[in-house]
């Protein structure tokens, strides 16, 4: 059966696209190179962790959405955008083979004036590059002749209550102007404001640029927590009152480690490597080390060593709210507290299970009762269900990574 749109890669890209075109009345299917995400949404299950939940996916199974593995399927559509997954590769630029297969399955079914999209992080040129040619010497088409070829850079904030799909603008960059409408055309029926760029380098460099913005700032705060508590200066109540001022500053907060989908990228291809996010990446890695010392730091002035210490980690996702543990710096430090011999356990409401190096980490049923008995805990992520100030009471020691606590409740980051 013929469909409007195909998205191609049913992950953490994919999926808020696949929901918010079937919510919009557009017949869409969903594929993926894999097909294991198929089969889960088939059987409606998210197959991936902080995405869509079950009743959503149920909702988009009997509205306009179909997964699908036969890439029969891709001949037949209208609009066809890629999500394939990227990550970085050993030598810090991002890995594009799941992009490369994505494009083999579509050109091999590619129809004349079909509107193809990419919205997978990519190092710039690479719409113009190899996902044109991949797309070209697939199909025997030609981009911006026989089909419109954009770039689109996905922007989602996962468990947002104010940044959803419809209010955040989309940016586009085409190979042509015809390409850039086509794009445009769209993306209107999902967004409610649509931004031209130049072309797609200019597109896919706002994504380098969005990502490592954040990461830039996130190492600097992660920077001036350290030199504080070095200091003895309140750096929670630095930033409350610098975020004060109305130009000029953004506030960001220290944390743990930086977790989500957004790799900083500081190289790309044989251009110039990024030495500001080189260094922030290098700050920001430090990170669970630095969290493992304050913990033993506390243990050792409370009479205690962390050989031994019961240690409780609370929250051991990426974002509060969610069960998404992508990046999430809580693995590390685990590994690192069990290195030095302490006994791990966690609480998280959003996570049944956790294995650490292929073994099981206890879970707190009781979070107040876990804490009493904990010698150390410890918050790595602020979910909305935790009581901290009546958690504060309980525990023995609290160390707060996130500065969630009321002052003075907690040792803080």
């Amino acid at each position: 059966m013929p469909a409007d749109l195909a998205v191609i890669g049913l992950g953490h890209h994919g999926l808020p696209l696949a929901q918010a075109a079937t919510a919009a009345g557009i017949d869409t299917i969903g594929y993926d190179t894999d097909p294991r995400p198929v089969t889960e949404l088939a059987a409606g299950r998210s197959p991936v962790d902080g995405s869509l939940t079950a009743p959503e996916i149920r909702r988009m199974l009997s509205g306009s959405f179909r997964p699908t593995t036969d890439p029969a399927e891709l001949g037949r559509v209208r609009t066809a955008v890629l999500c394939a997954p990227t990550s970085l590769g050993p030598d810090r630029t991002l890995d594009l083979t799941a992009v490369t297969d994505a494009a083999r399955a579509l050109a091999a079914r590619l129809r004349p004036h079909t509107t193809v999209l990419l919205e997978s992080p990519v190092p710039p040129g690479t719409t113009e590059g190899l996902l044109r040619d991949t797309l070209e010497a697939g199909s025997g088409l030609r981009a911006g002749r026989d089909f419109h070829l954009a770039y689109s850079p996905g922007r989602l904030d996962p468990g947002s209550r104010t940044h959803g799909y419809a209010g955040t603008p989309k940016v586009i960059g085409g190979l042509t102007p015809a390409c850039t409408e086509s794009a445009a055309a769209f993306y209107g029926r999902l967004t409610d404001k649509v931004v031209r760029a130049r072309g797609p380098r200019e597109a896919e460099t706002v994504k380098l640029l969005e990502t490592n913005f954040r990461h830039v700032n996130i190492a600097l705060v992660n920077e001036m927590a350290v030199l504080c508590h070095e200091l003895g200066v309140d750096l929670w109540d630095v930033i409350r009152c610098a975020e004060t001022k109305p130009f000029g500053f953004q506030a960001f907060r220290p944390g743990p480690g930086v977790g989500g989908h957004g790799v900083p990228v500081d190289t790309v291809g044989t251009h110039r490597p990024l030495r500001l996010v080189e260094l922030a990446g290098q700050v920001n890695e430090r990170m669970p080390q630095y969290v493992v010392q304050r913990a033993a730091t506390l243990l050792n002035e409370h009479g205690k060593s962390a050989r031994g210490a019961r240690i409780l980690l609370l929250g051991i996702t990426y974002k509060p709210d969610l069960p998404d543990r992508q990046g999430s710096p809580a693995d590390e430090i685990a590994r690192r507290l069990m290195d030095l011999g302490a006994a791990v356990s966690y609480h998280d409401p959003h996570v049944p299970d956790w294995r650490v190096r292929d073994l099981p980490v206890p879970r707190a049923d009781s979070l107040y009762e876990a804490a009493a008995h904990a010698d150390l805990t410890v918050l790595l992520q602020h979910h909305r269900t935790y009581d901290l100030q009546g958690l504060s009471v309980k525990a023995q020691l609290l160390l707060d990574t996130r500065g969630a606590t009321p002052a003075g409740a907690a040792h803080r980051l």
